[in-house]
């Protein structure tokens, strides 16, 4: 009995189960924080310092032609900061910037934290009505890269402060989170995450064995820097005294030329932007050199099979890393490319915390069963807190809001979304699993699944479709989904999309999706077929 769970129930934790310890890293609780009260170690900024004077000539940042040493990091920083704290900035404020990827995002980043500060990225091409809602939220006294629109001072992308301001390092400073990204604003109000672990070096770097990032790493970006695990990864490469090299766009070629290019050994992906890479030319995959590559981790979204399969043929299945955790930190699991070749379709086991799988009732079920993903980190430890939002927790247990199942040795294989199921005349349906059957096939470049009301099954499976040339029919479509799923989950229709399903960070907004095509969707209209033929 673990705290009124039976012990049959699909539970699994951190926790070492005698068998294979050696076979994890796991997350210390100094990753996270414990609360409010004053940190120990150092200020961030402080130590950035001291990295910049071990070795002032070092690299700390290059995008494109531009590389930034240590020491221009840190004065570029320090008159930023100061520029900061003539407009308002003061200690434990929130200050949200929205600039693109950029050598600038991370000078802001780290002008932010010399004052005690906390960072809260935001997209730069953020709609206003966006913009204006979280800022109710956040109460950021400056916003960097995005014209707030309501009268409070901003800086636009591409600032440079008074060459005046001194550019000297600023007194010690450690604030009380080291980052606050957002989550939701494209389907409801904002909702603020901040971190549970203060702005110092030992919390930021206290993660950095378990991720593989090692104080000599050149670690490569590319996806958007206001996600949070593009941003999270790069800074503690940054702040373990790292290499950071910054895409401002996503090509997949251009990927393997900048891998070639700065010897990336830390190469961040989602499985949108390694599928891309997959389906490049043969000649240009065969001429890729990937040597250096030590570690390949993705996170933020499902990884169908058949990507996962192609990347563990194209490079040693050790160097490939998979994660699964929120931004909340609940409870963090990793399985590399050889445990997952034991256990397909896994995210892992728990390195930190622990979880539960439930039913719509909040019962416990065993394990093999598919139920909702409850998660909780280790005792004592607080990961997180929300501005604009309220958890979804139950009896100790919080939940993100995915859906899954565990093995009888904790191994955890995700679903989907709890929101994002489809139920169809009482038989769940989980979009991911038909994308995922979808993006297999040759032509599909990416794919959206929703469900759409229906009279008599309730709602009906309708696919969005990216392919490369349009001329894949639907009936081909229906075919080779049928090959894959149970009729149940075949798609009764098909539209086409002629932009990518999903973002550069892998994210797809069903919800959205779904709401956009409900006033017109009644009878779905061309291209719907009667269920029995399925």
């Amino acid at each position: 009995m673990l705290d009124g769970v039976p012990t049959d129930a699909a539970v699994t934790s951190s926790q070492p189960s005698g068998d294979d310890p050696a076979d994890r890293t796991d997350y210390p609780l100094s990753a996270y924080g414990v609360g409010d009260g004053v940190a120990d170690g150092t200020p961030v900024g402080t130590g950035l310092d001291a990295l910049a004077e071990a070795d002032p000539d070092a690299p700390a940042v290059t995008c494109g032609e531009l590389t930034l040493s240590r020491a221009q990091l840190a004065r570029r920083a320090n008159r930023l900061a100061r520029q900061l704290a003539r407009l308002g900035v003061r200690h434990g404020s929130l200050v949200t910037i929205g600039l693109p990827n950029s050598a600038e995002f991370y000078v802001a980043v780290v002008a932010v934290w010399k004052l005690g500060a906390i960072p809260q990225p935001v997209s730069a091409r953020l709609p206003a009505a966006e913009l204006t809602a979280l800022l109710e939220v956040a109460g950021s006294p400056v916003v960097i890269g995005l014209d707030p629109g309501d009268g409070r001072p901003w800086l636009p992308p591409g600032f440079e402060p008074d060459p005046r301001i001194s550019d000297e390092p600023l007194p010690p400073a450690t604030p009380p989170s080291w980052k606050a990204p957002t989550s939701g604003g494209s389907t409801g109000r904002p909702k603020i995450i901040i971190a549970g672990g203060a702005g110092t070096m030992e919390t930021i770097t206290a993660r950095s064995d378990a991720l593989r990032i090692g104080p000599d790493e050149v670690f490569l970006v590319t996806a958007p820097l206001y996600h949070n695990a593009p941003f999270m990864f790069s800074l503690i490469a940054l702040v373990n005294g790292g290499h950071v090299v910054v895409m401002e766009r996503f090509d997949a070629a251009d990927v393997l030329d900048q891998v070639r290019r700065h010897r990336i050994s830390w190469l961040y992906a989602v499985p949108t932007l390694m599928g891309r890479m997959l389906r490049l030319p043969e000649q240009v995959r065969a001429a890729a050199e990937l040597s250096s590559v030590r570690t390949l981790l993705h996170v933020g979204a499902p990884c169908p099979e058949h990507v996962k399969r192609g990347w563990l043929a194209w490079i040693e299945p050790s160097k490939i890393v998979e994660l699964y955790g929120g931004t909340e930190s609940l409870a963090v699991c990793m399985i590399d490319g050889v445990d997952w070749l034991r256990r397909p379709g896994s995210v892992g086991r728990p390195t930190s915390g622990e979880l539960l799988i439930t039913d719509d009732d909040f019962q416990p079920l065993p394990p093999g069963e598919v139920g909702e993903v409850w998660q909780r980190p280790p005792a004592g430890v607080r990961t997180y807190r929300y501005l604009g939002a309220i958890a979804r927790a139950r009896d100790g247990w919080e939940s993100i809001g995915d859906m899954g199942r565990l093995d009888a040795d904790g191994y955890l294989y995700l679903t989907d979304r709890r929101q994002d199921m489809i139920l169809v005349g009482g038989a769940n349906v989980y979009p991911a699993e038909v994308e995922a059957a979808l993006e297999e096939h040759p032509r599909v470049l990416s794919s959206a699944v929703i469900g759409l009301p229906d009279e008599d099954l309730g709602n009906l499976v309708h696919a969005i479709v990216q392919t490369d040339d349009g001329s894949v029919t639907d009936q081909e479509l229906t075919e080779h989904i049928r090959a894959k799923l149970a009729p149940y989950k075949v798609p009764a229709s098909f539209e086409r999309s002629a932009e990518p399903l999903r973002d550069d960070a892998g994210k797809v907004r069903r919800a959205a999706l779904r709401a956009s095509r409900l006033p017109s969707s009644r009878g779905l209209g061309a291209g719907q077929r009667d269920r029995g033929e399925q």
